[in-house]
């Protein structure tokens, strides 16, 4: 099948890249000519483990091309996926020129029978006004029937959640349309749920809302282990055993981020606003969120006090560990605050310093070896869980800094092993180490 992809962003290209390894002909567009010229080389202009291999792949057996060319994109496609961005308006609200854009080119350029499914993240009704503008300018003796048809894609396991997925979801009110969509998908052999065009929308929105939501009663959960006394991981693991709960999501730490919970949950709040609803649960995670970003800095002022001068090594750039997406990452959120209490800060990263760079500037030093940050640190504060940093073997912590001061802001080592050394250290919702009955060997 002839299938085209609207957008090379993390979305559009792991999508190109899984459609062409399905078998199917897949031509994916983007407007940027040089991601495009970049793309056609077999290099990925993002980072997401497996995905270069597959675009290589694909190009090498011609499942797979990338053009600027709106003509060569849509003139002969079966289906077309929409994958554009959906960037956040100053008020929260989902931006959807990219929308307007690609859905007019659409409808200038195809030349017979169509599917147009939606990938984008978008507010309840945006594809019925896609559906609107493509039926007011296409040829009169054409059918389009857009779909909804929303990603569940993790940053880091994009590959796997694509051939994996828990499920596949179709939101149309056109039987037909739906039927096609079943069996495009059927080679997956995942779940698929056929509902309305709406509730289909909704559903990305609500997913997303909800673990957040997880994220940010952990967190809170965290804050109140450490004022009682109690160890959050054990708590976790023990709300975690019940099946109406389950343990995905609660994993305590400095708070979530990256291109899709901190937009859409925003996007939530604003869309219940216009009906004149208030989200108050919603905008409390998002609340809870933004002061778990900050707490790494308070914990360092209350161990060194004043940071003016200090040398403070960041572990991590990208909001989680296997992206280089920064995106609301807490490190950045962090590194400001750092920045305004008068410290020299040399960030770690081994995949997102060049996104950091583009933000951040030449503000702090950037490193991607893990033992020059700490070199002569002050303080070592741990932003994302990279393997390097939770592999990394604890002794570099006494050999290379000032004093082996670290915070922890994901929990990336076990307690018993932080207590065989002679580390201060702190984590969210555990006890302090070392405390009155730690001895050190």
């Amino acid at each position: 099948m002839k299938v085209t992809v609207a957008g090379a962003g993390f979305v559009g290209l792991v999508a190109s890249a899984c459609l062409a390894e399905l078998g199917h002909q897949v031509t994916c567009i983007d407007i940027q000519k040089e991601k495009i010229n970049m793309l056609q080389c077999g290099r990925s202009p993002i980072y997401e483990p497996g995905l270069e291999e597959l675009l290589e792949k694909n190009l090498c057996n011609k499942q797979l091309h990338f053009t600027t060319s709106p003509h060569q994109a849509y003139s002969g496609a079966d289906i077309i996926f929409i994958a554009v961005g959906t960037p956040e308006n100053h008020d929260g609200s989902a931006d959807l020129k990219y929308i307007h854009v690609v859905s007019h080119t659409i409808a200038h350029y195809i030349e017979q029978d169509v599917i147009v499914c939606t990938k984008s993240t978008v507010p309840v009704g945006t594809n019925e006004l896609i559906q609107q503008i493509i039926e007011s300018r296409k040829p009169p003796n054409l059918q389009v029937e857009v779909v909804a048809n929303p990603e569940f894609l993790r940053k880091g396991s994009a590959i796997h959640d694509f051939f994996h997925g828990d499920r596949i979801v179709i939101g149309t009110n056109h039987s037909e349309a739906a039927a096609f969509m079943e069996q495009f998908y059927l080679p997956l052999k995942i779940p698929i749920m056929k509902t309305d065009i709406r509730s289909a929308e909704m559903i990305k929105y609500a997913a997303n809302a909800f673990l957040a939501t997880k994220i940010s009663f952990i967190n809170e959960m965290a804050n109140i282990c450490k004022n009682v006394g109690a160890c959050i991981e054990e708590v976790a693991y023990g709300i975690g055993q019940d099946k109406r709960i389950v343990h995905h999501f609660l994993k305590a730490g400095i708070g979530y981020g990256g291109s899709c919970f901190p937009k859409d949950t925003k996007a939530l709040i604003q869309l219940s606003g216009d009906f004149k609803q208030r989200y108050e649960l919603l905008e409390a995670v998002i609340n809870v969120n933004n002061r778990q970003q900050s707490l790494p800095v308070l914990k360092a002022k209350e161990i060194i006090g004043s940071l003016q001068g200090k040398k403070i090594a960041l572990l991590g750039l990208a909001f989680k560990a296997d992206t280089d997406d920064i995106r609301e990452s807490a490190a950045i959120t962090i590194i400001k605050e750092l920045l305004e209490a008068g410290a020299v800060v040399t960030a770690y990263d081994p995949i997102a310093i060049p996104n950091a760079r583009r933000i951040i500037g030449n503000a702090i030093e950037y490193t991607e070896e893990i033992r020059q940050a700490l070199l002569n640190a002050d303080l070592a504060l741990i932003a994302t869980d990279w393997d390097q940093i939770k592999h990394l073997p604890l002794e570099v912590y006494l050999t290379h800094m000032k004093e082996p001061i670290v915070i922890d802001g994901r929990n990336c080592y076990p307690l018993q092993e932080i207590r065989q050394y002679p580390i201060i250290y702190r984590s969210i919702g555990r006890p302090d180490l070392p405390n009155t009955n730690d001895t050190f060997e």
